[in-house]
């Protein structure tokens, strides 16, 4: 297995760069956290989603028209949503996984970055968080479920950084959420989706803490223990047993 890189040095002085992926696995588990960014043990790569990738790019192209035309996309005028697509500089720069967003917490001396998908501006000049995710199910798009609270996670990191970055930050977010549908009556080399826009209230006030923990988790001297729904964790105790 190809070994992690950007390991944490808990004699360095230099700020450490953490990615708001990085953070949420250690929300999800401090052991899995402490083995990929102390011991550079990362967990076994998922497959690309390249399907949700094209999603993604074709929703920015469609709603970068309408930033240049500073005109509301159409799903914002159908869900009476009183804004348009923000225009800034650095919008290019914080769609990048590898750069994104970025703040200095400088009690953990973490940077912490974030690749953002959208941002949109209401009337009250307030930035609103948008996050661009697709799926394909016969039942209602909704947040709901245990997994889908990494993508509201998700969301409030990145409103966070946008308010530790010195912008007024909307507390409401939306995801832009693509559902393709399997109705039709074959494929025809094409995909349907029915889009819909779902709402998140978002609440950053765990984040601090977090990155606290997460630095403290960091500066152990041995790995602490699996969280207790940490498939991971289970399987490599259970090959362990066996072996």
């Amino acid at each position: 297995m190809k070994r992690a890189r950007n390991l944490f040095n808990p004699a360095s002085k230099e700020p450490y760069v953490l990615s708001r992926t990085r953070l949420e696995n250690f929300v999800r588990c401090p052991r899995c956290f402490y083995l990929d960014r102390r011991l550079g043990i990362d967990q076994p790569p998922m497959f690309p989603y390249t399907l949700n990738s094209a999603v993604d790019i074709l929703f920015k192209k469609e709603f970068d028209i309408y930033r240049a035309k500073r005109e509301p996309h159409p799903l914002m005028k159908a869900n009476g949503i009183d804004a348009v697509p923000y225009n800034h500089k650095d919008l290019n720069t914080w769609r990048e996984p590898l750069k994104g967003i970025r703040y200095h917490h400088k009690e953990a001396n973490f940077i912490i970055t974030g690749g953002i998908d959208d941002v949109w501006e209401n009337r009250a000049g307030e930035l609103i968080i948008v996050d661009y995710k697709s799926t394909s199910t016969d039942g209602e798009v909704t947040l709901d479920g245990e997994w889908k609270d990494g993508y509201k996670r998700q969301m409030e990191i990145y409103q966070w950084l946008f308010r530790r970055n010195g912008f007024r930050v909307a507390k409401e977010g939306y995801f832009v959420y693509a559902n393709a549908l399997r109705t039709e009556k074959d494929f025809s080399d094409q995909l349907k989706f029915k889009t819909v826009l779902l709402k998140h209230a978002g609440n950053d006030s765990w984040l601090e803490d977090a990155i606290l923990r997460a630095r403290a988790c960091l500066a152990f001297s041995e790995p602490p223990p699996p969280a207790p729904k940490c498939s991971f964790c289970s399987y490599r105790a259970s090959a362990a047993e066996v072996e």
